[in-house]
């Protein structure tokens, strides 16, 4: 079989290949990301890229209009190299991690002492705790084993009885105790079995109590590491200029590998039934986790021997890759996933490069698309701790809403569709440098005043700039109620497209991909049913709670999603009404 050089630009990095791959394959295989969010079937139209030198086989598919592939333009999942090849990815395909870390604060975000309001009346007692021991020497008179020592004075000392103890402590233990002059550190963690010893120290290292917690999602993962040890209550009134409560010591993130294979969950499933594919997916997302609790490390100048526990959360499938359990039964009728409820894993069983006695804690799901996330938000925002009936709302490609207080509690998921992650929108893209995330139209000219992350050229539409698009069409009278434009406004933005009418947001000298980016009727229709799904899940959950709109006191809009949004712009599109958000 022939293989040939590969070469891949920005980055300029060259792979051999064989000559029944195609570049998209080629690109997941060597982890170089290409935007696919149909997982490589040649429906989205997304896995652009440009040959500038080399034969390749590739068809001309209805995405590609014929000017851009005579330039060059193809389908890197269409296109099969027949020789050495030089490949440009465009910028709408290149990842930006900046971007993570901006922080733009919608109106009406809550402030830290609101926060601390939301999650009045918790107190941190974590499971995993140390405690400082100075053991007697052993002597004729007291020669019992160093384990029955060490059990004994634990005993004594802090009351804690019938601790089981992990194997791998023995074959270290003598060794500690004799060189730390019998003056140690355990760590224990408390199972529903009781207490366990997962390790010993040498020395006094008490207030050396370390957590990272990891938010698996589809599209980023998420870190912090905790304090475990000067944080014995959530005190929300000390505060840091970005919000984080004082447990809070490092934040990280970084995009999950594993958007390379499919935008969403449901093309990473199918993905994952690929020969290989399940191991492939796991392994991205544990090199992600990696980089994520590395950059913590190097950012708070925490020692990893420190860190005596790690907690993942994510939605069902995100959770069945990460642990690499077969999801496939999540798509299929009647949706069972394999486990909601998952014991504690080794990390170190998992890849994730901390020490070998740390656990991973694994937030339970509900069901199949009702995730641990969720169940990490209505602990977090303490809901279930109030009076007030609340509508908590995580709004992705699945959108999961839980409904309730500190009586009763509700769920329900429903297929919101990748809109409001700028997927299934002509030129939409995640929220990276370039997109497009806020707008203003002038009401009587119809000229528009964009602003984009990283105040670049234009590159697309985000799923927050897609709502303050809509909005403002709306507000100027572009557009009517069933999201179709009004042919009979003089104003050359409006033009009939492929799809039916378009609107002109930056015509194509205005661009870094050298084509008009428009939003169309298409589009529309892609953000009406995404509503429409999210409003038909909430009305489900309130009649069977027996309640209506009216009885919602308040809303928490959770994730990436609820961070950026404008809530007064939510408002004009319908997807929010006024009477009892807070936000």
């Amino acid at each position: 079989m022939a293989q040939y050089r590969i070469t891949f630009l920005p980055m300029d990095r060259v792979f051999i290949a064989e000559d029944s791959e195609n570049l998209l394959e080629i690109a997941m295989k060597y982890g170089i990301h290409i935007n696919a969010s149909c997982g490589g079937n040649a429906a989205c139209g997304k896995c652009r890229v440009k040959i500038i030198k080399g034969d390749v086989y590739a068809p001309i598919h209805p995405k590609i209009p014929q000017w851009e592939y005579d330039a060059g333009m193809r389908l890197a999942c269409m296109t099969i190299p027949r020789g050495d090849v030089t490949v440009e990815i465009p910028l709408e395909s290149q990842i930006d991690r900046a971007v993570l870390k901006r922080r733009r604060r919608a109106p009406h975000i809550l402030s830290a002492i609101d926060i601390g309001q939301l999650v009045k009346g918790w107190e941190v007692d974590p499971a995993v705790f140390k405690r400082y021991i100075a053991l007697p020497e052993p002597s004729m008179q007291d020669n019992i084993s160093d384990l029955g020592r060490l059990m004994r004075e634990i005993k004594r000392k802090h009351n804690i009885e019938n601790i089981s103890v992990d194997f791998k402590i023995l074959t270290r233990l003598s060794r500690i105790l004799r060189d730390s002059r019998w003056k140690v550190t355990v760590t224990i963690v408390l199972t529903r079995k009781g207490c366990k010893l997962i390790n010993i120290e040498p020395g006094n290292t008490e207030d050396k109590n370390y957590s990272i917690v990891i938010d698996i999602g589809t599209t980023t993962v998420c870190g912090q590491i905790l304090d475990l040890a000067n944080c014995s209550a959530l005190k929300l009134i000390e505060h840091t200029g970005n919000g984080r409560d004082i447990c809070t010591i490092a934040e990280s993130s970084d995009y999950n590998a594993q958007i390379s294979y499919g935008e969403d969950v449901i093309s990473r499933i199918m993905y994952s039934r690929r020969k290989g594919g399940l191991k492939k997916l796991n392994e991205v997302v544990i090199g992600t986790i990696n980089k994520v609790v590395k950059e913590l490390l190097e950012t708070s100048g925490i020692n990893i021997e420190h860190i005596s526990h790690l907690v993942f959360a994510g939605n069902t499938t995100m959770t069945h890759l990460a642990l690499g359990i077969d999801p496939k039964y999540i798509m299929l009728s009647p949706y069972t996933p394999t486990a909601t409820l998952i014991p504690p894993v080794r990390a170190v069983d998992l890849g994730v490069n901390v020490n070998d006695h740390v656990h991973v804690y694994i937030f339970p799901c509900v069901a199949s698309y009702v995730g641990g996330d969720i169940v990490a938000g209505v602990l977090g925002s303490g809901i279930l701790k109030r009076d007030k009936i609340t509508l908590f709302m995580d709004i992705g490609t699945n959108g999961e809403i839980v409904l309730g207080n500190n009586d009763w509690l509700m769920c329900a998921s429903c297929s919101a569709g990748p809109a409001f992650e700028g997927g299934g929108i002509t030129f939409g893209m995640r929220a990276g440098k370039g997109a497009i995330e806020q707008v203003k139209i002038n009401p009587t000219t119809f000229e528009p005043m964009i602003l984009t992350i990283g105040r670049v050229k234009p590159l697309g539409i985000c799923g927050s700039g897609l709502i303050d698009i809509v909005a403002e069409l709306i507000e100027v009278g572009l557009i009517d109620q069933n999201g179709k434009f009004k042919r009979d406004l003089q104003t050359e933005r409006l033009r009939a497209g492929e799809s039916g009418y378009e609107y002109v947001l930056c015509y194509t000298l205005e661009t870094q991909i050298n084509r008009d980016i428009v939003i169309t009727e298409a589009d529309l229709d892609n953000l009406i049913r995404t509503k429409a799904a999210i409003y038909a899940g909430c009305r489900i959950l309130l009649e069977n709670a027996g309640l209506s709109f009216g009885d919602i006191e308040m809303v928490v809009i959770a994730g990436g999603f609820g961070h950026y949004i404008d809530i007064e712009k939510a408002q004009t599109i319908g997807l929010m009404k006024q009477r009892g958000l807070q936000r």
